[in-house]
């Protein structure tokens, strides 16, 4: 597939402004570098000298960071606690700009919180805060009423699933209903509880694991490929499928026509953490800008490879992808 500087110039321009409201878990990512020069006399354990620490977006927020990082005015909506991580996460929502009018404190609940310890670039620990029941009546209320209050402005929805309790069945139910009365498009990067829920949504984009483990298959061909496509249409009548493969690329799957497959782009894969999320964050905001599925799911692949080449978790820039787009179809 090859797109000319003409038609990627009028998908860039259309992307800014769109406005996407990311309904998921909200998480906060700490990360704690250092070196390790000796080994605790407490423990045989390294002791890690702390050179430099800092916080970003995790979870449904590094969604939402890419959808801005992208021209677009992401509508977070999600569940933080009432703790020093739900501060500092209202803090770098303010610092970038982002309004945090969607985001809700639940003093009964965590700010969900990783916390890496990493030294000369070896992942030592990972500490994870987190609450995983799923949130309240009254606070799915609130989630639904801030969605119906801003439906008319907002030109896409995204479901962003980690498990960690916000994405109940009657929040997937009804933001779907929502999004579909309103002519909305709704897209859905899933996790393995609730995964066979999401029916009738406009794209649902799970990764090859999700999919084995959901599906009880195995895929290791073509033809495994094909009935995974197939078995997912079936149980959630979406407009569109992306399946994520990892080192194997995407493939894309609309109802009576083939699959349509592209390789990865990620030249040297660095880190794999956060390309999903950037993966659902272009591939929505492509559909808004107009993109046909096969050009979306074209700019979304080689968005997910570019941010593999960096380690930690980074949201794509958007001059660069199309830059980096714009060169290899000169080439």
């Amino acid at each position: 597939m090859r797109f000319n500087k003409k038609r990627l110039n009028e998908i860039k321009e259309k992307l800014t402004g769109k406005r996407i409201a990311v309904i998921g878990d909200m998480m906060i990512d700490n990360y704690f570098w250092g070196i390790v020069k000796r080994i605790s006399p407490e423990a045989p354990v390294p002791v890690v000298e702390i050179d430099n620490e800092f916080s970003r977006f995790g979870g449904a927020a590094n969604v939402v960071l890419n959808i801005s990082s992208l021209g677009g005015i992401p509508f977070p909506i999600g569940v933080i606690g009432d703790d020093a991580d739900g501060k500092l996460f209202c803090q770098l929502l303010k610092d970038a700009g982002i309004s945090s009018e969607g985001i809700l404190i639940d003093k009964k609940r965590p700010t969900t919180a990783k916390t890496r310890v990493i030294a000369s670039h070896q992942h030592i620990v990972r500490i994870d805060k987190e609450s995983k029941e799923y949130i309240d009546v009254e606070t799915e209320n609130r989630i639904l009423e801030l969605l119906k209050l801003n439906i008319v402005s907002i030109d896409a929805i995204i479901l962003q699933d980690y498990n960690k309790g916000v994405i109940s069945k009657r929040i997937i139910s009804e933001c779907i209903k929502l999004a579909n009365d309103n002519n909305k498009i709704i897209t859905v990067d899933p996790k393995y509880l609730n995964f066979c829920e999401y029916k009738n949504v406009t794209l649902f984009k799970p990764n090859r694991k999700e999919t084995e483990d959901a599906l009880g298959i195995r895929i290791n061909s073509e033809i495994d490929l094909e009935s995974a496509g197939r078995l997912l249409f079936e149980k959630l009548e979406a407009k569109y499928i992306l399946l994520t493969m990892g080192e194997k690329g995407v493939a894309l799957f609309e109802k009576g026509k083939d699959i349509f497959r592209l390789p990865t782009q990620a030249r040297k894969a660095a880190d794999v953490s956060g390309a999903g999320d950037t993966v659902i964050s272009t591939i929505t905001m492509a559909l808004c800008a107009g993109a046909e599925i096969k050009e979306a799911a074209y700019l979304a692949n080689y968005a997910g490879g570019l941010v593999c080449e960096v380690t930690g978790i980074i949201p794509i820039d958007k001059d660069l992808l199309f830059k980096t787009i714009e060169d290899k179809n000169d080439g």
